[in-house]
């Protein structure tokens, strides 16, 4: 039979190497027929590589294939075929070299190799036999003899349980027996327990605690043959060149401990209890296997010999003293690890309580958060405040350590009154922080602003708000912002709604200093009035005075005095200086000037004479020129200001070292139209303000008012800040001093030898009385020195805003009153001459004074005399006779002018 695959028709075995001949065939005949030759267009080829040389393929140089095998031969080889193609499928059928090789059995059943990839998967198959195959059979062969032992095992202790249960209901029934007999009195006591030999007892019972023992040494190697095993399981399991990619099982054992002990809490004590409980149970079983005693006392011995390891000296016999002491170490190991647990668990809590992570328990406290060079300045006015309620709590959390805040805080100058502080630390942006200084019971929360870039420090409150404003259980106070720009105040308002009080603190700074340098003696006034230790803003409602007039209630209180109403039908708007005309309806409260909320009370008022006024008040109009000393970055907002109160042809001198260039643009980025200014015209210089020279180009002795701002540059820094505003300050009175006319003419008459060492600070204070020169301070510590001085005036920025800070934590309402205040349009703070109010040498009291003002619709809130240097707010007395001069001054609160 011709076996040219052009003649013969396609085959339908499966096997592709050969077709199957006739069985009547001879052998000889079926060699010489059978022969065929593998050709490279042999269209039943469908398994084909190609190699990368250009010579010619294996299978195209070497003889032709003869079959020589049987039909039962040519079965075998196809099972040959079919165990090669698995293993071609399993391994991806990759072909090394691209090589193809032909098979053929010869009689004996051996295979010939020829080039191609064929060779190869026979390659790969006796590489299977030998490492796969050898492998899997050996891997079954421990299985199988592992499961052999488990069961041989745990049978034989059955079987031996079972006869010893079988014994003990034997001596129960007999002992039953004896009783019947006894009770029938028909024979004395069969005494067949006794007689049973102490052999046959002793036997069943040697055999139990061979089979403990047995078991105990099955169950102390079954760990180590699991783990032999699984690793010899791996170890088949892997391919040669992934043996470097394969993690040993050891790290894996490592590693998956390590994730159970990190992701469960409880896992180190449960850890614990099951080593514990093990430890026992083994330990009881050996001394069982080892000892007469029962199952019971063992077990018991060895919890003995586990928590007290002196216990095991008691022990007799070579056995019993290898056991208990291998129980007695384990339980030292244990101890050991228990010991340390304990003693992480009280570390841990000792070092949570030191670094400030456990929760606070406390409700109706004010909650400060953030750290900043105000926080000083708020508590001490907290502690003021809270001092009539014999102290109060104040919790503070910052993203500093609980032990340097606390450090900080013991380090302050004042007195807490009683006050509690609680230092917490977390982060005002996480929610989990917020609720661990119970957020949610809080009656204030006061938010303060980071020192530095205005920016990023709005940003930072306003994303605290948010988080306020996301906390599930709901607040119970209100939330006090501490703002660096006024053009963010919109956006916090808007995410915080009607729980958000906003303090713009550099804008009301900045408010503040001009009203001062018009104004000299304004800032001690508004300190005053800001801080609890004097007179400050309350709100009260009292219904006896319903019906009446404001004018009448003006002189209602003795000990406060009445600035406006908080009318009810409009909604609770508060109205400062209201019409004398005014009468007070249902559920309008009074907003006072008082020393306490406590304190003053209304009484009958007095019949007081009111008199007229000495003459009108006239606004000055005249020009004046302003001296700027330093760079603010609200500097367009204070130039607003000041146009809007200057009079026309007014000058406004800048010296600082922005370049001119710069200057305008930083206006202009910051809102400013210079263009838009009516009565004041910009003139700039540049220079540094501690260097002498630089400021002896300025005609420093021209100027009205001289503002010495904290410098952008240094105002992170309150110490570099006010050692650069004392330096300025020192610079320009001693330029002043030696400009003036006196100095001239005493150093022209030959007196200068005979001047006393202080007398530089008396033509300072000279020429204090020539210009007003406005300092702006941010340590409370710098006050002292210029307050000894007495050559400028100043405003302690931090101080007074923490200070509205206080206050509007207290009470939220004070925010309107202080805002108007504060503002362009409305009322504001005035200082005004006696002369407009008094005649000279007149005796009046205040009740008369302070309706002589009503007659311009001013409210006077107290007085500073002549040879005095402090003004007084809420005076005492004040139905009380006295004369007055011209040249005392009253406080009052009028619209801006």
């Amino acid at each position: 039979m011709s076996l040219d695959p052009d003649s013969s028709p396609p085959s339908t075995s499966r096997d592709w190497l050969f077709q199957s001949p006739p069985l009547t065939h001879s052998a000889h005949r079926h060699r010489h027929s059978s022969t065929r030759t593998f050709s490279a267009n042999n269209p039943r080829r469908t398994r084909r590589t190609f190699v990368s040389d250009p010579k010619p393929s294996s299978f195209q140089t070497s003889p032709s294939l003869s079959i020589s095998a049987p039909m039962r031969d040519s079965r075998s080889f196809g099972g040959l075929r079919r165990r090669i193609e698995f293993d071609r499928g399993r391994y991806g059928g990759k072909r090394e070299e691209g090589r193809e090789v032909e098979v053929s059995r010869d009689s004996g059943g051996n295979t010939e190799e020829y080039g191609g990839v064929l060779g190869e998967i026979v390659a790969y198959g006796k590489k299977f036999d030998r490492f796969g195959g050898g492998r899997l059979k050996v891997r079954w062969q421990l299985g199988c003899l592992i499961a052999i032992l488990f069961t041989l095992s745990s049978s034989l202790l059955h079987k031996n349980f079972s006869l010893h249960n079988q014994v003990i209901d034997l001596q129960d029934h007999i002992s039953k027996l004896n009783v019947r007999l006894r009770a029938c009195n028909l024979s004395d006591p069969v005494d067949i327990i006794n007689s049973i030999p102490h052999d046959s007892v002793y036997l069943p019972n040697k055999s139990l605690k061979i089979s403990a023992l047995i078991v105990l040494l099955t169950i102390l190697s079954l760990p180590f043959l699991f783990f032999k095993y699984f690793l010899h399981v791996l170890k088949s399991r892997r391919w040669p060149e992934n043996t470097a990619k394969e993690v040993s099982l050891n790290k894996q054992i490592a590693y998956r401990v390590d994730v159970f002990l990190s992701v469960h809490p409880y896992a180190k004590p449960m850890s614990l209890l099951v080593a514990t409980l093990l430890l026992i149970c083994l330990g009881g079983l050996a001394l069982f296997g080892v000892t007469e005693d029962s199952l019971t006392d063992c077990l018991w011995l060895s919890w003995t010999y586990v928590a007290d390891s002196g216990n095991h000296t008691n022990s007799e016999g070579l056995g019993p003293r290898l056991v208990s002491v291998s129980i007695s170490f384990g339980g030292m190991l244990i101890f050991a690890m228990m010991l340390g647990l304990v003693s992480e668990a009280i570390s841990e809590k000792f070092d949570s309580l030191r670094k400030g992570r456990s929760e606070v328990v406390e409700q109706n406290h004010t909650l400060i958060l953030g750290w900043s060079d105000k926080l000083g300045s708020l508590l001490n006015q907290l502690s003021i405040a809270n001092e009539n309620l014999g102290g109060g709590i104040v919790v503070v959390m910052a993203e500093r350590d609980k032990e340097e805040m606390e450090l900080d805080i013991a380090k302050m100058e004042f007195d807490f009154r009683g006050t509690s502080v609680i230092c917490r630390s977390g982060s005002p942006l996480i929610v989990a922080d917020l609720k661990k200084v119970s957020v949610s019971k809080a009656r204030a929360i006061i938010v303060l602003a980071d020192d530095g870039n205005a920016d990023q420090s709005d940003a930072r409150a306003l994303r605290t708000v948010l988080s306020l404003t996301g906390v599930k259980e709901g607040l119970r106070g209100h939330i006090v912002v501490e703002l660096s720009d006024l053009n963010n105040e919109v956006l916090v308002k808007l995410v915080g709604g009607d729980l958000v009080e906003t303090v713009v603190a550099h804008d009301v700074i900045g408010r503040l200093m001009i009203q001062c340098a018009r104004q000299p003696g304004l800032a001690q006034i508004w300190a005053d009035i800001l801080g609890f230790e004097n007179c400050e803003f309350y709100i009260k409602r009292w219904p006896q005075l319903d019906g009446m007039q404001f004018e009448d209630v003006l002189v209602s209180f003795p000990d406060a005095i009445p600035c406006g109403v908080k009318v009810a039908s409009y909604g609770g708007k508060i109205i400062l200086n209201p019409d004398e005309s005014y009468v007070l309806q249902e559920g309008d409260e009074i907003l006072v000037i008082a020393e306490d909320d406590d304190t003053y009370s209304p009484s009958t008022f007095p019949t007081v004479w009111r008199g007229h006024l000495p003459k009108d008040f006239i606004v000055p109009k005249s020009s004046e020129r302003i001296l700027f000393c330093g760079w603010r970055r609200d500097m367009g907002d204070m130039i607003m200001v000041l146009d809007a109160f200057l009079a026309p042809g007014s000058e406004l001198w800048m010296f600082n070292e922005v370049l001119e260039n710069e200057r305008e643009k930083k206006l202009i980025d910051g809102g400013l139209d210079i263009t838009r200014l009516v009565n004041i015209s910009i003139v700039n210089r540049e220079g540094n303000a501690v260097i002498r020279r630089h400021l002896e180009s300025l005609p420093l002795e021209s100027f009205d008012s001289i503002l010495i701002l904290a410098d952008e540059s240094v105002e992170d820094s309150a110490m570099q800040a006010d050692s650069r505003s004392l330096a300025t300050l020192l610079l320009i009175r001693d330029i002043q001093a030696k400009r003036l006319p006196f100095r001239e003419a005493r150093v022209s008459q030959g007196h200068r030898g005979s001047s006393s060492p202080g007398s530089w600070i008396g033509d300072m204070q000279q020429a204090s009385d020539k210009s007003v020169i406005i300092s702006e301070i941010l340590d409370p510590r710098t006050k002292n020195l210029l307050s000894m001085s007495k050559i400028s005036d100043y405003v302690l920025s931090n101080e007074l805003v923490s200070m509205a800070l206080a206050m509007v934590a207290e009470d939220r309402q004070i925010n309107d009153v202080l805002e108007e205040l504060f503002a362009e349009e409305g009322n504001e703070m005035h200082i005004r001459q006696a002369d407009l109010y008094i005649q000279e040498g007149e005796e009046l009291s205040f009740y008369e004074v302070l309706l002589r003002a009503r007659q311009r619709r001013e409210i006077v809130i107290g007085y500073r005399l002549a040879n005095a240097e402090k003004a007084v707010i809420n005076p005492p007395a004040k139905n009380e006779q006295r004369r007055w001069s011209v040249k005392d001054v009253f406080v009052v609160i009028a619209e801006k002018e």
